[in-house]
């Protein structure tokens, strides 16, 4: 075996016993360069066994980490967990009390929020996706503000630089945000690059901030990291979260709700 092969080799073990590890830091382990660890890295990557995340290198062998590569499609997402993210909806409208300040993040989870809010709610909010505004459309005491930009089909969500900035320019008292990913130690994700500068604008300009996601989002890894579990106030999920979540959750500070 040459001298690249058991570099490899010995990459790829590290990996897998950690589950994890930066770019950076295993080329200290490795004693070389960070430019040949990424060399090493394309060829790895090919056998499905390492995947590079955000300049962090993540086992793909499933035994720490689940790390997903398929394009988020909005209209597919309303088939999967659709129960329980009606029982995620109903419990966090009940959140909203007249007068609020609502920031409604991208996703199929918050729309069903939009769904549940009673017609007689008084309150303004803020959204920036086409399935939410919809919804929200329909009741009569809402004020709503809405953050243009391009359109994105598959997640009908309006991005663009104009409308983050009016995104700053917003004050909110709660945001409901959603994710494709939730990880202990590489933080919350979304599946979009695009959505990334929009999530990190409602973070800046919401008071409180609830994350609504079902329990197989959590130890999973999406490519597009946007906070870190520190960043969340709350977070709403169902009663599959493991009791390893929950235990994270309560030393991390997090405030917890199971529907």
């Amino acid at each position: 075996m040459g001298k690249k092969e058991m570099r490899m080799s010995r990459l790829v073990e590290i990996i897998n016993s950690r589950g994890y590890i930066p770019i950076k830091e295993i080329a200290q382990l490795l004693h070389v360069s960070e430019m040949t660890v990424r060399r090493d890295l394309a060829a790895v990557e090919k056998s499905g066994l390492v995947k590079n995340v955000n300049g962090v290198l993540v086992s793909n062998s499933g035994n720490t980490v689940q790390v997903l590569d398929k394009e988020y499609d909005l209209l597919n997402e309303t088939q999967v967990q659709n129960e329980v993210k009606k029982l995620i909806g109903r419990f966090a409208a009940t959140m909203i009390v007249p007068g609020d300040c609502v920031i409604f993040d991208t996703g199929t989870t918050t729309e069903q929020i939009a769904m549940a809010i009673p017609p007689e709610m008084d309150f303004e909010a803020l959204c920036f996706t086409r399935n939410t505004l919809e919804r929200l459309c329909r009741l009569p005491h809402v004020n709503i503000a809405l953050a243009g930009g391009y359109y994105y089909p598959r997640t009908q969500l309006f991005a663009g630089e104009d409308g983050v900035n009016f995104i700053r320019s917003i004050r909110a008292n709660k945001l409901f945000i959603s994710a494709a990913g939730i990880h202990e130690d590489l933080g919350i994700s979304c599946a979009n690059s695009y959505e990334v500068p929009i999530k990190r604008a409602i973070l800046q300009s919401a008071k409180q901030h609830i994350l609504v996601a079902d329990s197989s989002k959590f130890g999973v890894v999406r490519s597009a990291y946007f906070c870190d579990l520190e960043d969340i106030d709350i977070v709403i999920t169902d009663t599959g979260l493991s009791p390893e979540w929950r235990n994270i959750l309560q030393e991390r500070g997090v405030t917890l709700y199971q529907v």
